[in-house]
């Protein structure tokens, strides 16, 4: 029997993209679902097709950006359900362009949303589940919140701030029988914020389909691993390459092409490129 039976979960960014991918494949594993996001109509929508599966759901509309919203939304979830027993943060933005030319108030609401809102969550459940001693944290990171992507680099930044604070506060936790786990998809087709551009990504860069990524997110909380990387190519070696020759991984990426095809994807126009003084 799955450790997910009868269990109740809060998931954010439930109405769209992976989310409704998620709330499935947690219902089929017998959880009850708190599905928030900010469009009502989507999340009934979402919580209507999961009633065949037998599972109870509930709807809170709430904009995660909003720290009165966030607050809003643990206080329904604890009344509807007693006790959240998953937290599953995958609510998120992408904010793509060029970082000069993009708004500083764009800026800051993917912050808000990417890793502020993840971290008040956790802070405003966390007592409850320490108490009890048997809960989980799944956050939903990105490849580059492994290595930060050109004209993606608020993005980026912010999953990298949510893979490394996740990494901290599983070593502070860790024997409380609070678990956390981070997923790392790369390009996911079919649904979400890279589909929506209806192109190809990058074969070295792989990709990965909304099914995929549900399944990491369940197979994380029932065999308890700590970080899944969800992708079609085997992205391990290429990223420690990264790690251990920064300047390496960079002309990789270029020669590869994919700073091009992120600069496309974007719609960024191209930036002059400076002689190098090393080289005259």
């Amino acid at each position: 029997m799955s450790w997910l039976r009868g269990k109740h979960v809060l998931l954010t960014g439930g109405s769209r993209g992976i989310g409704p991918f998620i709330a499935e494949a947690l219902a089929r594993r017998g959880a009850n679902l708190a599905l928030s996001a900010r469009s009502e109509t989507g999340l009934r929508a979402v919580a209507e097709a999961l009633k065949p599966l037998g599972v109870r759901t509930v709807v809170i509309p709430a904009d995660v950006a909003q720290p009165a919203q966030r607050a809003m939304l643990v206080r329904a979830a604890l009344d509807a359900f007693g006790a959240i027993d998953v937290l599953v943060n995958n609510a998120g933005l992408e904010t793509e362009g060029a970082f000069a030319a993009t708004a500083w108030d764009r800026v800051r609401e993917t912050i808000e949303v990417n890793l502020a809102a993840p971290m008040e969550l956790t802070h405003l459940l966390l007592p409850q589940m320490l108490e009890r001693r048997s809960a989980h944290v799944v956050n939903l990171s990105s490849v580059g919140g492994k290595s930060g992507t050109a004209y993606d680099a608020v993005y980026c930044g912010t999953k990298a701030g949510l893979a490394e604070w996740t990494h901290g506060l599983r070593q502070e936790l860790a024997g409380t029988g609070v678990c956390f786990s981070t997923i790392f998809p790369s390009y996911v087709t079919e649904a979400g914020m890279f589909a929506r551009f209806g192109v190809k990504a990058p074969w070295l860069a792989g990709s990965c389909t909304p099914q995929q990524v549900a399944r990491a997110v369940v197979d994380a909380i029932e065999r308890r691993k700590v970080e899944v990387i969800v992708s079609s190519q085997a992205l391990r070696p290429l990223l420690a390459l990264a790690a251990l020759s920064p300047a390496l991984g960079d002309w990789l990426v270029r020669r590869l092409g994919i700073v091009e095809f992120q600069r496309r994807k974007a719609g960024a126009p191209a930036l002059p490129v400076q002689p190098d003084p090393s080289r005259r």
